[in-house]
């Protein structure tokens, strides 16, 4: 019952679409731009990088306020345990981001939701995560790559980490919480696999901080 609270806790502070409210305020719906995806980067190509910036703070911020609400409710209560929760918090605040049941279940990919998940985690998963995504982002302004990366490098540091010890969990528990990061890892991989493949074909689209990205602000196919 306890992993069920976690989740909805998690999905609830999910639901706060930050991109898709930002779009609201300016008047328009951030899902029939761009590349039509309520999210950091497609905000950052239309609005620019202050936007871009701003949103990707508010989803971040869902996530981190999630998990340590969660810390704090179950930390004396389970404490055997509170990391698995950690990971049911968070995956909670990325099935919100990626599917908000008040949207039609079309919002984000979750990278910045999982950002907040690094960030509030473990402090040892920090470094690993900013050196490959900015490490890839900066060399190659693919911001797809970069977040393939760090989903990629999370999910090898973390069973790193608990086979270590580090967790101070059970095998059993821990297993379970490598099946749970395991699953996020493959719907990031999922949602991006329309990006995996331009990245094949070397057709992605490069991203910028210093402006909007060509044609960025031209509306998509409309889709209700």
């Amino acid at each position: 019952m306890v992993r069920v609270v976690c989740l909805l806790i998690g999905y609830v502070f999910g639901l706060f679409q930050t991109a898709y409210i930002y779009g609201r305020l300016h008047g328009i719906d951030i899902r029939n731009f761009g590349s039509g995806n309520a999210g950091t980067t497609n905000t950052l190509r239309v609005f620019g990088t202050k936007a871009g910036l701003l949103v990707l703070l508010g989803d971040i911020m869902k996530c981190i306020l999630a998990v340590v609400i969660t810390a704090v409710i179950f930390d004396s209560s389970h404490p055997d345990m509170v990391y698995l929760l950690k990971m049911y918090t968070a995956a909670g605040a990325i099935i919100g981001h990626n599917f908000p049941f008040y949207l039609k279940f079309k919002g984000g990919k979750g990278i910045a939701a999982t950002a907040g998940l690094i960030l509030s985690f473990h402090p040892y998963l920090i470094p690993m995560g900013i050196v490959l995504f900015f490490g890839a982002f900066f060399i190659t302004h693919y911001v797809s790559l970069g977040s393939l990366l760090v989903y990629a490098g999370f999910m090898i540091e973390l069973v790193i980490l608990g086979q270590m010890g580090i967790f101070g969990m059970t095998q059993a528990v821990l297993t379970e919480m490598y099946v749970i990061a395991g699953l996020l890892t493959i719907m990031a991989y999922w949602k991006h696999r329309e990006n995996i493949k331009r990245l094949l074909s070397g057709s992605e689209r490069k991203t910028y901080l210093t402006h909007k990205s060509p044609g960025a602000e031209e509306n998509t196919e409309h889709k209700g």
